[in-house]
């Protein structure tokens, strides 16, 4: 018995195992694999595309003609033609859904009264379709753009609040007792510990709304604009040019990828310690 004892006391002294972390190279290996994996399926989707009668016409989307277009799309300058509206619109869509979630999220993460006063209608407006208010849109806008604008923004905005309301709850309350040891007031220590500390978690939450919002972004553009990549994929299926379809929607994806890569490296990089 006194064996056993022994036993459970010397296994909870020991710490748990940790998963092993892979190497930067193994890392970049791995993505590759997974990068080729979904290039296979594509490859697979294509000549069964080919091979069936009644999809023949959609050969468009197979690998071959979809990477000529994308090719025609890249040499031409038409691919930065359709992305450079939307990128701008995205951007625009960001930084309004920034601007009013960050302090907001700050604002009910600091405060409980608040918190409970705002949580409820904020969780309701995030269960709406954004694509749900685009009558609304059209009619209070005076441009395609701003309306397109305003849905980017009201599907962006919900990640970035609750994300970083749910930062600002788990901020050490021992950071904020030594600010207020120092003598920083309710303002310096929201911009000398409070932000930093979140931070990472507000970037986050922008990656977070940066998916939505790229989702949102090409339905969004099938409105009156005439340029943009939501624009650009609806002219081809009106004209069933399915290979340059497929190389639009390639070309989504990778831009897509990237800005997502981008705001994931610089969220890893944001982590806060406060100096001793």
């Amino acid at each position: 018995m006194s064996g056993g004892v022994t036993l459970a006391a010397e296994a909870a002294t020991v710490p748990p195992r940790r998963p092993a972390r892979i190497g930067p190279a193994l890392d970049r290996l791995a993505t590759l694999l997974g990068l080729a994996g979904l290039g296979l399926v594509w490859f697979v989707a294509g000549l069964v595309l080919e091979s069936v009668p009644g999809y023949a016409a959609f050969a468009g989307f197979a690998p071959g003609p979809a990477l000529a277009s994308f090719a025609e799309l890249l040499t031409s300058g038409e691919a930065w033609r359709a992305a450079a509206p939307s990128l701008l619109r995205i951007g625009q869509g960001l930084g309004v859904a920034f601007g009013l979630g960050a302090p907001l999220g700050l604002l009910m993460g600091s405060s409980p009264l608040a918190e409970r006063i705002l949580q409820p209608p904020f969780q309701l407006l995030r269960m709406i379709s954004p694509l749900a208010w685009m009558p609304v849109a059209v009619l209070a806008f005076p441009s395609w753009d701003g309306a397109i604008v305003f849905l980017i923004a009201a599907a962006a905005i919900w990640p970035i609040l609750f994300a970083t309301t749910a930062g600002v709850k788990r901020v050490d309350p021992v950071w904020l007792a030594m600010a207020r040891n120092l003598g920083a007031g309710r303002l310096a220590t929201l911009r000398t510990v409070v932000v930093p500390a979140v931070l990472q978690d507000i970037l986050t939450g922008l990656r977070l709304a940066l998916g939505v919002a790229w989702i949102v972004l090409v339905p969004a553009e099938y409105l009156g604009v005439t340029s943009g990549l939501g624009y650009a994929i609806n002219d081809a299926r009106d004209t069933l040019s399915y290979d340059r379809l497929a190389a639009l929607v390639l070309l989504i994806g990778l831009i897509g990828f990237a800005l997502d890569s981008g705001l994931g490296r610089l969220a890893a990089r944001a982590r806060w310690t406060p100096a001793t």
